[in-house]
């Protein structure tokens, strides 16, 4: 497949075309992910308002981004078919129905349709990835995606505006923030962005034609599925994805219960991981432009290891008997020691989701539709699982924190997988595409 970006020439001018692409993609993710993240704040005060369970606010965090996941690769394959401008302003203007349904819901089930309707908008963010791959100038391309996935710094946006927003005019005023916004950067996108020049698409399975032997069928359906690299790559991704988007939703209400803060403070609280994480993407993908994130993914791994093993400790108190008495121990994390380790956590993220999608683009360039489409699919199942792992944690077991030690438990199936990756021989030199 030919991109726009092979046919740039390091140090080629840019049109204006990828400038306009790099601009307005990230605004557009940055509604959407600000969209998602609307019942991480409201849902708190609609729990108390409806007098709804745990569960069931688990299950209206995770219904966008299951929903999502199931959008991701066919919207991704739709935006290489068609354009991924056509499809991210169609999937902007399909969040604004739902928004203004939120407003006007009153009982569970509205609300909880209304959270699967917004994520059908995960088509925009697979489309806009397929977008600014074909469109970005590929010594760049890590730098071009970073900036892309910053757009995870609407959940910002929703902590900081909609208890505002809240608190002056009431909860239902809320979703038509974003209403505005919205359509003006579907206007925008529409008026002074252009799809990228259509490309050669890989040719369509001999299943779906029924005229070749079974032989050649097999042959075709196993060159149209991912590869295995792309699946391991995939997969690396979904836990950096997936995690941070789950936390950045439960965090408000985590936060607000564990410190007896309000939402506001809470929501507020919230952002030293969000920011840094927007932050780490922007330096993931630059860094990766000039070194394998092979040799990175250790470092960053470790990291978050770390900070995961730290916040999964709860807090208790115990009692030894010594030789001289007995000794009295007890353990709470500080709000500030919190929010000062999800913020690392946050940065290192960051800097994962970025290197990888560089890898991704890198790698499997010819064809992001798979390769992103694939990555954003896993990384969104994995993120509407973690919801109800936290409430498992809360309501089950009993211990709060049990949701950071899933996370850990997660993030080492993930290492090993790594580790039995690299002794398999899969350091192989693998063909890599023009710079």
């Amino acid at each position: 497949m030919t991109h726009v970006g092979k046919l740039q020439a390091p140090g080629q001018h840019v049109d204006y075309r990828s400038l306009v692409v790099v601009l307005l993609s990230p605004l557009a993710f940055a509604l959407v992910f600000a969209s998602w993240t609307i019942f991480a704040v409201l849902g708190v005060e609609l729990k108390r308002v409806l007098l709804f369970g745990e569960v069931q606010f688990a299950m209206l965090l995770a219904m966008p981004m299951f929903t999502g996941a199931l959008a991701s690769l066919p919207m991704a394959l739709l935006a290489r078919r068609v354009g991924g401008r056509r499809v991210m302003i169609g999937c902007l203007l399909l969040i604004c129905p739902l928004l203004w349904g939120i407003a006007h819901s009153d009982v569970y089930l509205e609300f909880l349709l209304a959270g699967a309707g917004l994520g059908l908008g995960a088509g925009s963010l697979a489309a806009g990835l397929v977008y600014v791959a074909s469109l970005c100038p590929r010594r760049h391309a890590g730098l071009a995606l970073g900036l892309y996935g910053a757009g995870m710094l609407g959940a910002g946006l929703t902590y900081f505006l909609l208890p505002l927003i809240s608190q002056a005019y009431g909860w239902p005023m809320a979703p038509k923030l974003y209403l505005m916004p919205m359509l003006l950067v579907a206007l925008l996108l529409w008026v002074f962005a252009e799809d990228a020049p259509s490309a050669a698409l890989p040719a369509v399975p001999d299943y779906l034609v029924g005229f070749e032997p079974r032989p050649e069928r097999a042959l075709a359906l196993r060159r149209w599925l991912p590869s295995p690299a792309v699946c391991r790559l995939a997969l690396y991704y979904s836990f950096f994805y997936g995690a941070f988007v789950a936390l950045a939703l439960w965090l408000p209400g985590y936060l607000a219960a564990q410190y007896q803060l309000s939402l506001k403070l809470a929501a507020l609280w919230a952002l030293a991981f969000t920011l840094p994480g927007g932050v780490g993407q922007i330096v993931g993908g630059a860094l990766a432009d000039r070194r394998d994130f092979r040799d990175l993914r250790w470092w960053v791994s470790a990291c978050v290891m770390v900070c995961l093993f730290l916040l999964s400790y709860p807090d208790f108190s115990m009692q030894i008997h010594g030789v001289h008495g007995d000794i009295a121990l007890a353990f709470s994390m500080p709000l500030g020691g919190f929010t000062a380790l999800l913020a690392v956590m946050g940065l290192a993220m960051g800097v994962g989701k970025g290197s990888l999608m560089r890898l991704l683009h890198r790698d499997h360039g010819d064809d992001m539709a798979h390769a992103g489409g694939l990555a954003l699919t896993l990384g969104g199942l994995f993120a509407a699982v973690l919801p109800l792992m936290f409430v498992l944690g809360n309501e089950w077991i009993g211990i709060r924190t049990a949701g950071f030690m899933f996370l850990y438990a997660a993030l080492a199936v993930c290492m090993l997988l790594m580790l039995w990756d690299a002794n398999a021989g899969k350091g192989k030199a693998r063909p890599r595409q023009a710079d």
